[in-house]
């Protein structure tokens, strides 16, 4: 039986929601945070060289990477109905945010949660000045391409409820968690209503629901 290997509040959120999604049959286990780094366990280290969750191991098959495990599960529900298919009018969209919700995205949000980290952890001396100069990378850099991809985001949305058609898709779920990121960091604010919209739309859904009940949250708070 297929086992996730979950860390709470983190990205393999979006795994444990896919597989509510489906009704797979899994096992779940959950790991919890070392409570002054915020990094995952020894234990969940010996399993896969990244130290990171989400892993899953089915048999003699161990994988990490989102979505990597994304398409491994759905190579196994063939049927599920959550991929677009080559020859739907949204398959282009489809592509472009399962692989912009990990390649573009969390990139972004990612370097600038190290830069808070190393401003955070500079000698209080020096403090002003290396926060200064992260800050202007994160303006000139972060901002302008965070601030790209929601527009695209928000006219995709004003096309359709999801972000590859009307049916919830495994763009979404791959989405879910740098959009909740850019809610978190207050890049998605008044200005993107319908990206707001779809970000509580897609919590009201029963599998959405169930996964936060087993991931222990009551709505997305998330860490990087």
């Amino acid at each position: 039986m297929l086992t996730l290997h979950h860390l709470e509040y983190s990205q393999s959120f979006r795994v444990l929601w896919l597989l509510e999604e489906l009704g797979a049959e899994y096992e779940l286990k959950i790991y919890e945070r070392d409570t002054e780094t915020y990094q995952a366990p020894p234990e969940l280290k010996k399993l896969s060289p990244l130290g990171s969750a989400p892993v899953i191991t089915d048999d003699k098959v161990i994988l990490a990477e989102s979505s990597a495990i994304i398409d491994y599960i759905l190579d196994e529900h063939p049927d599920s109905g959550l991929r677009v298919s080559p020859d739907s009018g949204n398959r282009v969209r489809y592509l472009f945010w399962m692989h912009a919700s990990q390649g573009s995205m969390m990139s972004l949000m990612l370097m600038e949660a190290v830069f808070q980290i190393l401003i955070s952890r500079v000698p209080f001396l020096i403090r002003p000045i290396i926060k200064a100069i992260l800050e202007q990378a994160s303006q000139n850099l972060i901002k302008p391409r965070m601030t790209s991809l929601l527009k695209i985001a928000e006219a995709d949305l004003q096309l359709s409820k999801y972000f590859a058609g009307d049916r919830l898709t495994t763009a979404d779920i791959a989405m879910v968690y740098p959009m909740a990121a850019a809610k978190d960091r207050f890049y998605l604010d008044a200005d993107y209503p319908e990206c707001n919209d779809w970000l509580v739309r897609v919590q009201q859904s029963e599998s959405f629901k169930s996964a936060a009940a087993k991931d222990g949250r009551d709505s997305i708070v998330l860490r990087v």
